[in-house]
Order: C-alpha cells, then sequence, then structure tokens
C-alpha cells in the first residue's frame, strides 16, 4: 500500500473520487485560509487538523456556540492530575462530557449557548481539536512518556465521538431508553447503530459541515416509533483520516455494539441533491487526501487478509427504503461499482454490480473512507456471522445559501444551509424508521 502525504496546498488539484463531494475545483484560498505549513516550529508538533484550528472560522464557530470554554476547563480539569491513572480519568471524562454536550445541544438540552443553531456538528468537530491540541503539549510533573500521550489522545478520541458509549443492554435485558419518556422496560425494543463522519475537504472550504455527523448528534440516544414498536438508536461519529481506520477503530468501536444491534446504517455525504443506499461496498483505497493532508492506495488494510473479500454487500431493505416517501431529496439503490474483471488489466464501471472473480476499485460509494467504513462495518458483520440488517446510506451534500458559497467572502451559517441540514437529518430519520420496519 502506498502512502504519500498531499502538501495542503496542492489538495485542492487532487481529482474527487465518487464518494467525496461532488463539487468543482475550489477557487483559490483567501489569506486567512492558507494551510499553516509555514508556522513558527513550537507548533510542528501539532497535526495538520490542528493547525487549523487558530483560523478566523473555526475560532467563530466555537465562539457562536459557546464551545470555546471547553478548552480552558479541560486545562484545568488536567491540571489537577497528578498522576497517569488520575489523568486517564481527567480525559476519558472530559471527552464524555463533550459529547453528551454536543448531544444535549443537538436535540436541545440544555441552555442554547451562542447563536448558531442547535443542529450544527462541527462544534464538537474543532473544540475536540482544541482538546487533543492541549493534550498534546501537556507537560504534567509526574512525567509522561509518549506512548502514554497516545494512549490517552487515542481515550478522548474515543469518548469524544461517543464510541465508547453506544451501550445497548443485552438481549432481552432492556431497562429503559435515555433520554425518552415514556418508554419503559420494554424487551422488544429493537437496537439501531448508527454512525456518522467528522467535516471533510477544509482546505476547499473551512466553513463546512457534515450532515452525517449531525445526524448522529441528533440521533443518539433517541426512539424512532415503527409499526412493530420502539427502536432506539446508538450514534457515533468518525475521523476522516486513513490511519485510524487501518489501526482498527472501526472493528474497535462497532464489535460490541453490532453483536447487540437489529440494525445497523453507516452514514457519509456522497452528492448533490440525492441520497443513495449503498449496494456494494469494494475493498480498495483510492488515494484522496484525508484530513491530515494523507493520501491511502491500495487494498483496505484488514486483520486475515487471506480471507479478506473483494465485495461486501449491503443487507439494509434498500427496496423498501427507494419505495417510500422519506423526505425532500430522491433516494436511489445505487448498484454501480468499478472494477477489474478477472483476467483483465483495466477497470471497467458495472453499473449493476461486480461480475465473478473481479478486483474492487470502487464501491457504490466509490473508494474513499464512506466506502471504507461500510466495507468494514459489513465485513465485521460477516466475520461475526450476524444476521442482522446493515449497511451504507449517502446523504446529500451540504450546500449553503445562494450568495454565500465562496469560502473566502461567505459567513459560516445562513437559513438556506441550517434547513438543508434539518432536512437531511430529518429525512434519515424517517429512512432509518422504514429500514426498522421492514427489518
Amino acid at each position: 500500500m502506498s502512502r504519500i502525504r498531499v502538501r495542503p496546498e496542492l489538495l485542492g488539484l487532487v481529482l474527487l473520487t465518487t464518494t467525496a463531494l461532488a463539487l468543482t475545483a475550489p477557487p483559490p484560498l483567501a489569506a486567512a485560509q492558507q494551510p499553516l505549513a509555514a508556522q513558527p516550529a513550537a507548533t510542528a508538533a501539532f497535526t495538520v487538523e490542528e493547525q487549523r484550528l487558530d483560523r478566523a472560522v473555526p475560532q467563530e464557530i466555537l465562539r457562536r456556540s459557546g464551545f470555546d470554554a471547553v478548552a480552558p476547563d479541560f486545562v484545568r480539569s488536567l491540571r489537577g492530575a497528578d498522576s497517569y491513572a488520575e489523568a486517564e480519568r481527567t480525559v476519558v471524562r472530559s471527552g464524555a462530557r463533550l459529547w453528551q454536550r454536543a448531544v444535549d445541544r443537538a436535540q436541545g438540552r440544555g441552555p442554547a449557548r451562542g447563536d448558531l443553531s442547535r443542529d450544527d456538528d462541527r462544534p464538537l468537530y474543532w473544540a475536540r481539536l482544541a482538546l487533543t491540541r492541549e493534550l498534546r503539549q501537556w507537560q504534567p510533573e509526574f512525567g509522561l512518556s509518549e506512548s502514554g500521550r497516545t494512549a490517552l489522545l487515542g481515550k478522548l478520541e474515543r469518548s469524544s465521538r461517543g464510541q465508547d458509549s453506544m451501550d445497548f443492554p443485552a438481549r432481552g435485558a432492556v431497562k429503559g431508553v435515555k433520554g425518552v419518556k415514556g418508554v419503559k422496560g420494554v424487551k422488544g425494543v429493537k437496537r439501531i447503530v448508527l454512525t456518522g463522519f467528522d467535516p471533510f475537504t477544509l482546505d476547499r472550504d473551512i466553513r463546512i459541515s457534515n450532515p452525517s455527523g449531525a445526524t448522529a448528534l441528533a440521533l443518539d440516544g433517541t426512539v424512532v416509533r415503527t409499526a412493530g414498536g420502539p427502536a432506539r438508536i446508538e450514534a457515533a461519529v468518525f475521523p476522516v483520516r486513513w490511519g485510524d481506520f487501518a489501526d482498527g477503530t472501526v472493528e474497535r468501536a462497532l464489535r460490541g455494539p453490532l453483536s447487540r444491534a437489529d440494525l445497523f446504517t453507516t452514514v457519509s455525504q456522497g452528492r448533490v441533491g440525492r441520497i443513495d443506499v449503498e449496494r456494494f461496498n469494494g475493498a480498495w483505497r483510492g488515494g484522496f487526501g484525508d484530513n491530515e493532508n494523507v493520501s491511502e492506495t491500495g487494498l483496505v488494510p484488514v486483520n486475515d487478509p487471506a480471507s479478506q473479500p473483494q465485495w461486501t454487500t449491503t443487507s439494509l431493505p434498500y427496496r423498501s427504503i427507494v419505495a417510500a416517501d422519506t423526505g425532500r431529496f430522491p433516494v436511489y439503490d445505487n448498484t454501480s461499482v468499478t472494477e477489474i474483471p478477472a483476467g483483465a488489466t483495466a477497470p471497467v464501471v458495472r453499473p449493476d454490480g461486480p461480475t465473478p472473480g473481479s478486483a474492487a476499485r470502487a464501491g457504490g460509494g466509490g473508494d474513499y473512507l464512506s466506502n471504507e467504513i461500510a466495507y468494514r462495518a459489513t465485513l465485521l458483520r460477516d466475520r461475526l456471522g450476524l444476521d442482522v440488517p446493515g449497511g451504507h446510506v449517502h446523504t446529500p451534500v451540504l450546500q449553503f445559501g445562494a450568495g454565500n458559497t465562496d469560502p473566502a467572502t461567505g459567513a459560516v451559517t445562513d437559513p438556506e444551509f441550517v434547513q438543508n441540514r434539518l432536512d437531511i437529518i430529518a429525512q434519515l430519520r424517517t429512512i432509518i424508521t422504514v429500514a426498522a420496519e421492514a427489518s
């Protein structure tokens, strides 16, 4: 597998794959949005994502959401940690509080700090980076090894993404549904796992939001009412980083929840003006730069590669989903893939799925991390021997309003932008309800 780091200033020249946002080439970045490649050496230890944090847009998002207080509170908590064990407890607690604060905000609980709409997923993303940056430079008196710091950063990532709080009880032992009145001890409550993603393509437009992450925040811990009874949703978000996926973050987070789930849906942002239920997922990384501006090309790295299939298939009830009136955006059963047919050397597009013995070059969801999370989740389903409906749904691209499309001069939000995101969230909720009923 090849691994290269793409210079941020060249990222806009990389061709988008079919899973990347269906955007045209971006205009030149304004000076305030230029990558921080030439910053002083003091910031050299910060990641590419963390280096974007000091730009005007992230700071405005944090300030207008009230999440600008999260990092100072975290620093004060770290100062009280006088051992590694205490630091670990502080990190996990702070990450979990950040996730819950973002969920509460998205679901209308607690005070409405700031004037950004509650459905906005961006405060969580930028606040998390503020915490990881503080932890990365923290120098406690008890001494902290680099391996210890890495472990703490991992715990902060998982707890602040909801990955370790998808706490379905064992089957037959449901005792209630958090945050929802009127659903008490019901053995028949279905369990649904949903995942979203961080914002990405931030060097094209640092204002960008990801409706899949916003959907995860809006639905985590909630209940949808189906014809067959209530269904409880547990959600988490994942980073847009090739390295985290290669390190097993998907399998680590989803192994337990999927084993107790009745349905799972990985969600990401896809094409303009449409929703796709992706039928086939391919075992190939196409190289588009991630949020660290790193590119990966080659087979999706998994445990036991000798038994790795080239393709996995959705088990979502796609016919029922496509046939239902779920909302504003048209919904498609997407069966297209790109493959190298058996015995051939050149890739071809197949509109009706892969042919026997072919090598994957793009699933219906392309060859980026949205395809990969679908591939990994459905492969995990198969390797665990689970008879669980599950697969991937691509949301429409979240678009800013007319007159607010230029990242160099545009505002961080506008009424059309907010309404677009609310419509996507509502339609995903309905799609999940339809899927639960059909399953």
